[in-house]
């Protein structure tokens, strides 16, 4: 009787087994994001999109992002908590889109791992297709590759790109700011996914385990460091039909931190100052701050410090704005006014990134109590 043959590829480190078991697993997830417009189903080599809905524009104009979670990764692998991560990478790339005051249409998701573990990656992508769900984002395609030898079996990264559509002249950015305009901040749901690097360094520094018992947070260090990016695409793109041209600019405060990435979407020329007496920030970062012996001011440039986005919008147009957010359940307040022409002395952070923008910097004490 001849032997079974071995798979060669399998001996290699790679189970095409579980890269079908974990496609499956994950089939009815990515579904509940399909809308009539997605065609195909889930396998094909590329995903099908119907762009008919376009032609119903004066000009279509497509945005496009891409991104990913960052190190992030490491702690839902030190704790084996994977349902998380997918939102994270949602709003990481989503949110990106609306910055131009885009609709996102569909998105596509790549996990590259050590070894393919079939539950794990259905966790990842369950969470990736929840939150496509919640943004209005249909999940048209993915891959998952195995990279034994370069990853360890519990190791992976994701990433993930999406496409958008705005009207050509509806596009949010500098050359529709003004002079007075109110700065909005609104809410983070704590770290999102900035500055992990830093995170992990103080963590480890400290001594403490992800699994020990975190007494500020009711949870585990894992836990509490885990808590997804906040979802802001509907919200915002709510408030811009709401306000109806009042919207000027955008800024998702990712890496950078609130300056940088305020002064991204200012013209040249203007200013403002983000006055940090108007909030307080989240206590996840009042902790880490006291653990690593640093003050909140010297990690500005890596944590969004309890801002997720910045509005920047019409001066008559600041109180509907906050009412707007604030009924979607997004804590809102301004932060700043955008001024032209002199500004006030001393250092500001000008443009960030590439971009030649306005010029910001932070001003005052940060507020002691939540805000």
């Amino acid at each position: 009787m001849a032997a079974s043959p071995t798979n060669p590829y399998s001996e290699a480190g790679v189970d095409t087994a579980a890269g079908d078991l974990a496609v499956e697993l994950m089939k009815s997830s990515v579904r509940a994001t399909h809308g009539p417009e997605v065609l195909g189903g889930v396998g094909g080599f590329a995903g099908l999109f119907d762009a008919s809905a376009l032609r119903d524009f004066r000009r279509p104009l497509l945005a496009t992002s891409t991104d990913g979670v960052g190190t992030k990764v490491a702690i839902a692998q030190a704790i084996d908590k994977h349902d998380t991560i997918g939102q994270d990478l949602v709003g990481m790339v989503v949110d990106d889109i609306v910055v131009v005051g885009a609709k996102p249409l569909f998105m596509t998701d790549y996990i590259a791992c050590g070894k393919v573990v079939p539950e794990r990656i259905a966790d990842i992508v369950r969470g990736i297709a929840e939150a496509c769900a919640a943004t209005g984002t249909a999940l048209v395609g993915g891959e998952t590759a195995e990279h034994p030898g370069l990853l360890g079996p519990r190791d992976y990264d994701v990433a993930g790109a999406a496409t958008g559509v705005v009207e050509a002249d509806a596009i949010l950015g500098a050359e529709r700011v003004h002079d007075g305009d109110a700065v909005i901040a609104v809410a983070s749901s704590g770290l999102h996914s900035n500055g992990y690097s830093l995170v992990r360094h103080i963590i480890t520094r400290a001594g403490i385990s992800y699994g020990d018992n975190a007494a500020d947070f009711g949870s585990t260090w894992g836990e509490a460091l885990l808590e997804p990016t906040r979802l802001y695409t509907l919200p915002l793109l709510r408030l811009i039909d709401r306000l109806d041209g009042g919207v000027h600019a955008l800024s998702h405060v990712t890496g950078g931190g609130i300056a940088a990435n305020l002064a991204r979407v200012l013209p040249q020329g203007s200013w403002a100052e983000v006055d940090r007496s108007s909030w307080s920030p989240s206590p996840v970062f009042r902790v880490l701050s006291d653990i690593a012996g640093s003050t909140l001011e010297s990690a500005e440039g890596t944590w969004n410090l309890g801002i997720g986005f910045l509005a920047v919008v019409a001066a008559e147009k600041t109180d509907a704005a906050v009412a707007a957010l604030q009924a979607e359940g997004m804590h809102s307040w301004q932060v700043g006014t955008v001024g032209f022409g002199a500004r006030p002395s001393g250092e500001f952070e000008e443009g960030a990134k590439g971009v030649d923008g306005g010029a910001v910097r932070l001003v005052g004490a940060y507020a002691d109590g939540a805000k």
